[in-house]
């Protein structure tokens, strides 16, 4: 798949909710995701399809979704863009809250190998 390609099939995935199936079909085993900032006070990067696999099982266990956006893609060279807007709840606080960023992901040969989630500042 081409970068596009790559991108809209993100897009329709993340749409779904479908965490696991994006993983599997289009992130490279050596994947670097990249966080704005840290859950635990270590390293906001996370390698490997397994850390990333890690970081979905967290959301999914963490968050109820009452809804879940994605807008784009916006596409370029070998990078794209999509815009994400959730409404969530945290399980275990109960505290409902509104996020929006954005993902920024490179792809080679057909597989994403970067994606860097950029937060909305308010």
């Amino acid at each position: 798949m081409n970068t596009e390609e790559v991108a809209k099939k993100v897009v329709e995935l993340v749409r779904k909710q479908a965490w696991y199936e994006a993983l599997d079909t289009l992130y490279d085993d050596n994947i670097v995701s990249v966080e704005a900032f840290s859950m635990s006070g270590g390293s906001p990067e996370t390698r490997g399809k397994e850390g990333v696999r890690g970081k979905i099982d967290w959301w999914v266990n963490a968050t109820e979704v009452h809804s879940f956006t994605a807008n784009g893609p916006f596409v370029a060279h070998d990078r794209f863009v999509v815009q994400y807007d959730a409404d969530v709840t945290d399980k275990n606080s109960k505290q409902r809250r509104k996020l929006s960023e954005v993902g920024v992901y490179t792809v080679k040969d057909g597989k994403i190998i970067r994606e860097e989630f950029l937060p909305r500042a308010d």
